[in-house]
């Protein structure tokens, strides 16, 4: 009778132990996949300040984002799986080679010194002594040894997965096929260096009042390029990347011939006091610009 409470105290233990780590998988999972996905648009996650527990969401997206994802998800798994065991299986061959040789050294040190009475052959057999006793928590060592390979190789396939999940959907979203949001931004002209002016598109705004620094040619290859347009070709579309801490993040879609290596430039944008107009839209609108 006094054994159940003890069972259900150490099931509950252990359950409460595998929600621990599978949180704490899952928030890594988060994170990884979120720093790659904001690295693709050459933007810190620190500087974001995302909630923490968005950090938790974002994994069921990584793992069981649609049938292949979950394929992948489940080979990824199946090969950590067989590099565990192998992994294990040479750690088992390397220790209890180097056990056998030590036992062989101590139990010689201990034979050759023991009939001598000198001061240097009592220390030898001290030490022989005290190496042998420290072999037998070669068990315990070993287990810590399977766990730490086992934590380590979850986490290098969960980076991974996260990681190219993080750069896909980034790549997806910079381009063509994205499922962010078309904008269209509208606000003061008075801290607005860039942007058309909505009664006259043609005319740049004053930049009197304004100063650079780093790399004009940014700033040109901007300028008279801030409205999207699906009439040219390839077409122009800007989108919504993240609105976060008081900043709007902006960035013109890739076109469909980028390369590989091309990333997009983002525009961050400060919310003006006097108000703006953000409008969102799935996809860029039909009507013809001037």
């Amino acid at each position: 009778m006094t054994q159940a409470p003890n069972q259900e105290t150490n099931i509950l233990g252990k359950f409460t132990s595998v929600l621990g780590l599978l949180g704490a998988a899952l928030f890594f999972a988060g994170w990884i996949y979120r720093w790659s996905y904001f690295y693709f648009f050459q933007l810190e996650l620190n500087t974001l300040d995302l909630p923490a527990q968005s950090f938790l969401i974002v994994p069921l997206q990584i793992f069981l984002g649609d049938g292949w994802t979950i394929c992948k998800t489940a080979i990824a798994f199946f090969v950590a799986a067989i590099a565990i065991q192998a992994t294990l299986w040479l750690i088992k061959i390397i220790s209890d080679t180097v056990v056998s040789a030590s036992q062989s050294l101590v139990s010689r040190i201990i034979f050759a010194t023991q009939r001598r009475r000198s001061w240097i052959a009592k220390q030898l057999k001290s030490l022989a002594e005290f190496g042998s006793g420290q072999l037998r928590s070669v068990d315990f060592l070993r287990s810590l040894v399977n766990e730490i390979v086992i934590v380590s190789w979850v986490l290098i396939v969960i980076f991974w997965l996260a990681r190219w999940q993080g750069i896909a959907d980034a790549r997806r979203d910079a381009g063509q096929n994205s499922t962010l949001p078309v904008v269209a931004l509208i606000t003061p002209e008075e801290k607005f260096a860039v942007g058309r002016k909505l009664d006259d598109i043609f005319a740049d705004p004053s930049l009197k009042g304004y100063r650079i620094i780093g790399d004009r040619g940014l700033f040109e290859d901007l300028r008279g390029r801030e409205d999207s347009d699906s009439n040219l070709k390839p077409p122009r579309v800007w989108r919504l990347l993240l609105e976060r801490g008081g900043w709007i993040y902006l960035f013109r879609a890739l076109p469909p011939n980028a390369k590989s290596n091309e990333l997009p430039s983002v525009l961050a944008i400060q919310e003006s006091e006097k108000g703006h107009i953000i409008i969102r839209s799935p996809e860029v609108s039909k009507t013809t610009s001037p």
